[in-house]
């Protein structure tokens, strides 16, 4: 053999040990196909890559403890970026309440709805958002700032009001006001602009906001260390302010954001195989949601109860309460907090595609109320209400099961594709023995 020809094969060799050294680092295995022979004179053979995944590689969610399982044969893959979103049914725990005591496995499911929300969170609310908070921190500290001015503390001139009490403000005080006024419009204008498909709502929470506050300014009036020394119409002003806050955010606002995302999964997530819309509930899951609107709630009555609580002694005053302004303003913050979260989680889940937060109601007003979605529905006796073996389908064929003893089933008078027997047309009731036509099991709407 000629030393060149050594000495190729020799560089050929070397060549694919290191293939090999790095196909090892990357964790690919390399094979040669099959009856692949090396020749002195044909090129190198060719080498077929192959992916491995040699382990179950967690993706932690930030800092929580979540991992996201992969398409591949069920392989556990971290998120890149390009990769699928994250899922709320993506969300696994490290630990579960439900392996203590069944009785607790809800909080499993409250658990995952607050990783998902905080991991999403993290991940969507940029400068934004970001600055949206810092806004409303600007103006409640703006608004309740008080040292050095001892505006609030002297408890004012109260015989001026409106106008006339802001031209007699100190310049401090005045610029201190104007600036509070700025950030929370500022605040407005952000999330205005941010959460489109959520304006109409937004209205609706801010005028729930000032009844509150309205409410509880009422319950100081006459009452100046409420709830102490109150009496009844104190509470009943508190009260019916309350039923406002109660009807905006549950009955109009909640119930929307609901009936919006019922009718979202109902028509763009509809699929034949009922795992698949499981999975899609799970998905759009509001349960985080719904706590939120809740803790809104009750941030908006200390904020407001605070709020009034500091400056409703009258003047002179000895004993004005910096706790009271802190609470105000840590309160009030939290509250800015939550309504954006309330805001910001419909438009991420449903503003891509482009739906409009209604209930079902408002949509009949308006004429978009979506159309019935027929459902299988099971047979039931005219006379005593009881399930029977007739059965409507979706698309409205009645079936019914053979009387001979075969498993078949088809429309009524015709022939069983068991048996060959004729179907029946009228049935029996298992429960009252009464015999009935089978187009009487169904809602005359329904069966024809």
């Amino acid at each position: 053999m000629q030393q060149a020809q050594v000495e190729d094969i020799a560089r050929r060799l070397a060549c694919r040990d290191r293939i090999a050294w790095y196909c090892a680092r990357l964790e690919i295995l390399w094979d040669f196909p099959s009856g692949v022979q090396i020749s002195l004179s044909a090129p190198p053979p060719a080498i077929h890559l192959r992916r491995r995944w040699t382990q179950r590689v967690p993706y932690a969610v930030s800092r929580f403890a979540t991992t996201v399982e992969g398409e591949d044969s069920g392989s556990t893959v971290g998120l890149q970026a390009g990769s699928e979103p994250l899922r709320l049914t993506d969300v696994q725990l490290p630990w579960r309440f439900a392996e203590r005591d069944e009785r607790l496995a809800l909080l499993d499911v409250f658990l995952e709805d607050f990783v998902f929300h905080a991991a999403m969170i993290r991940k969507q609310w940029r400068a934004g958002e970001l600055t949206c908070l810092g806004l409303a921190l600007a103006g409640m500290v703006l608004g309740a700032w008080d040292l050095g001015i001892g505006e609030l503390a002297g408890g004012g001139d109260y015989n001026r009001v409106g106008l006339s009490g802001f031209r007699n403000l100190s310049d401090f005080s005045l610029m201190l006001a104007l600036l509070s006024m700025i950030a929370w419009a500022g605040v407005l204008v952000t999330i205005w602009s941010r959460y489109p498909i959520m304006r109409e709502n937004l209205v609706y929470l801010g005028i729930a906001m000032l009844a509150v506050q309205m409410g509880s300014i009422s319950a100081h009036s006459q009452s100046p260390d409420f709830p102490n020394g109150s009496v009844a119409r104190d509470w009943a002003m508190l009260g019916i302010a309350n039923l406002v806050l109660f009807f905006l955010s549950i009955v109009v606002v909640h119930r929307a954001v609901i009936e919006t995302r019922d009718i979202h999964v109902e028509e763009r997530h509809a699929h034949p195989d009922p795992r698949v819309v499981q999975k899609a509930w799970r998905d759009h899951s509001l349960r985080a949601w719904s706590l939120s609107l809740g803790m809104w709630m009750i941030l908006v009555n200390l904020m407001a109860w605070s709020g009034a609580h500091a400056i409703a002694d009258r003047p002179p005053i000895e004993s004005y309460s910096n706790l009271v302004v802190a609470m105000f303003v840590v309160t009030g913050f939290l509250s800015a907090g939550f309504l954006m979260h309330i805001l910001w989680y419909p438009q991420f889940m449903l503003g891509g595609a482009e739906d409009r937060i209604q209930s079902v109601r408002a949509r009949e007003v308006a004429g978009e109320a979506p159309e019935p979605i027929p459902k299988a529905e099971q047979g039931k006796c005219p006379i005593c209400s009881n399930n029977t073996p007739a059965i409507r389908h979706a698309t409205g064929r009645i079936e019914v099961t053979c009387t001979s003893e075969c498993s078949g089933l088809g429309k009524p008078g015709t022939s069983c594709p068991e048996c060959d027997s004729t179907l029946p047309t009228r049935i029996e009731c298992p429960s009252c023995s009464s015999n009935t036509t089978i187009v009487s099991h169904f809602s005359r709407s329904e069966a024809w």
